[in-house]
């Protein structure tokens, strides 16, 4: 039996394709998007269409969603499967999302309850995963190299300034900003909550009409559900990344040697130990994970309530990871036993100095969050749990 995936170039990609192959299906590779980035809906559909001519697949996937590809599918009446491992997604406001033979997999459960009465009986919940025989496989041979990635605190991401559109927004009203200053300060003193899009209220959203003019063009639709949707997390939820991420790291940078990996710009972070090139995802990263004693973590606020690739990364390489409180976090892994958390600077800093002092407990919580992901969340469970979706629904 053939699949078609649609390729862009997602770090998952490999994984699940790996998977699908394990379970006997022959996988065929779409990969125009990968070297060509601006390929358009037309010639997506132009692409997929000669291939669903030419073969019989069971199903045509893709990592995060793509209308286009539902479009060819409910032409040629194939089923296009997706797994969602980012948040907005802003293609989600299609109305292809609505099409019938869609079965769209979203890893966040707060994404998953705001969509899936779009296409009842089509959108699930799925947490994501990691490959933790790969990262085995890279330790396990990195020999004499690995202790030179040997750290006290480590954190690999980006603090997101070269992704943020808040501040490129011109002409804002005084009064509409300084609300929101207000409401982004005040959501970042809580963890676990998310409150931001039912405090947008008409004097916001006529502003964001007004300064943002092609934003229901771009959703579209013009309703205001997600016109708050989208300013609440492509808009706030970026400014808070840039904001809490300086703020947390620069916390800890003043205690505590950090060794930042970021492409992005840290010149706000003179006390970090900043590697400007980055970490290449598989082959520094996994020996980053493993070497560090502590693994910090601070999940971007769109991703409301699920878990982000980087946390089943850090516990699939045997790294200690100390992150913040994601409400689907105990569901998943136990806190202070598997994984360790915060939910503010201050209990950030105490439990980062803690666990650098109490040497065998930091290594028993991250063997056992190692085991547990090694034995739940590895892209062969998720993926065994979408095909008995898939099988169930078609």
């Amino acid at each position: 039996m053939e699949i078609l995936i649609y390729r862009y170039n997602s770090i998952c990609e490999p994984d699940v394709i790996s998977c699908f192959q394990k379970m006997g299906l022959d996988v065929i590779e779409e990969t125009t998007q990968i070297s060509r980035k601006d390929t358009t809906a037309s010639e997506t559909v132009d692409a997929v269409g000669r291939l669903l001519q030419e073969h019989r697949f069971l199903f045509v996937f893709s990592i995060n969603f793509f209308p286009a590809l539902s479009e060819v599918c409910r032409i040629f009446k194939v089923p296009y499967v997706c797994w969602t491992v980012d948040v907005p997604v802003q293609e989600l406001f299609s109305p292809s999302l609505s099409n019938d033979c869609n079965r769209i997999f979203m890893f966040d459960r707060s994404q998953y309850e705001y969509f899936k009465d779009r296409n009842p009986g089509h959108i699930f919940h799925l947490p994501l995963a990691t490959n933790t025989q790969r990262w085995d496989s890279v330790i396990g041979s990195a020999g004499s190299t690995l202790s030179k990635y040997a750290a006290d605190i480590s954190f690999i991401g980006s603090l997101y300034k070269e992704k943020n559109p808040y501040p490129k927004i011109n002409g804002m009203n005084e009064y509409v900003k300084g609300y929101l200053d207000g409401l982004m300060e005040a959501q970042m003193q809580l963890w676990g909550v998310n409150f931001l899009e039912s405090m947008l209220n008409e004097a916001v959203l006529a502003d964001f009409d007004r300064c943002v003019p092609d934003m229901h063009t771009q959703l579209n639709e013009g309703n205001t559900a997600a016109q708050k949707y989208l300013i609440a997390h492509s808009f706030l939820g970026s400014q808070i990344a840039v904001t809490e991420r300086e703020r947390y790291l620069s916390a800890v940078s003043e205690h505590f040697p950090l060794e930042l990996y970021t492409l992005s710009d840290a010149s706000a972070l003179p006390k970090a130990h900043v590697h400007p090139k980055g970490a290449k995802t598989l082959t520094e990263m996994p020996l980053i994970f493993n070497q560090s004693r502590i693994n910090l973590n601070i999940t971007i606020r769109p991703i409301a309530s699920g878990l982000s690739l980087r946390l089943f990364d850090v516990c699939g390489c045997g790294g200690f990871l100390l992150t913040n409180w994601q409400e689907e976090l105990p569901e998943l892994y136990e806190p202070g036993t598997e994984v360790e958390t915060f939910s503010s600077i201050e209990e950030m800093l105490d439990k980062a100095d803690y666990y650098l002092e109490n040497e065998e407990e930091r290594k028993k919580i991250a063997l056992a969050g190692y085991e547990r992901t090694r034995a739940e969340h590895t892209y062969e469970k998720r993926i065994a749990q979408m095909i008995s979706v898939i099988n169930d629904t078609l």
